[in-house]
């Protein structure tokens, strides 16, 4: 699939406005896809989570603290297509 983002704007709670090079576009609540733990623990703060930025040479959105997103992931979430060959990696704790 691999569709770079070329727009991100934050919009109301922890929505994003996403745009792909494909002209696909469309609003993603982050935080339906996200615990706020880990590296993702600093997002909670609106004010940082809208800080979000593009980098253009991954095709995908980030933010300064090194969180950032598979844009298929992103790109399925905006599109409904599903994701072709991609396995949700399982914890230790799941057998």
């Amino acid at each position: 699939m691999l569709k770079d983002i070329i727009a991100v704007e934050p919009k109301e709670g922890y929505q994003l406005y996403i745009k792909f090079e494909d002209n696909k576009q469309g609003i993603i609540d982050i935080s339906k896809l996200i615990s706020f733990t880990g590296i993702f623990a600093p997002l909670k703060d609106i004010n940082y989570f809208q800080q979000v930025k593009i980098n253009s040479e991954w095709g995908t959105i980030y933010w300064e603290n090194g969180a950032d997103f598979d844009p298929d992931v992103l790109y399925a979430e905006v599109t409904g297509e599903a994701i072709s060959n991609y396995q949700i990696a399982k914890t230790a704790n799941e057998h």
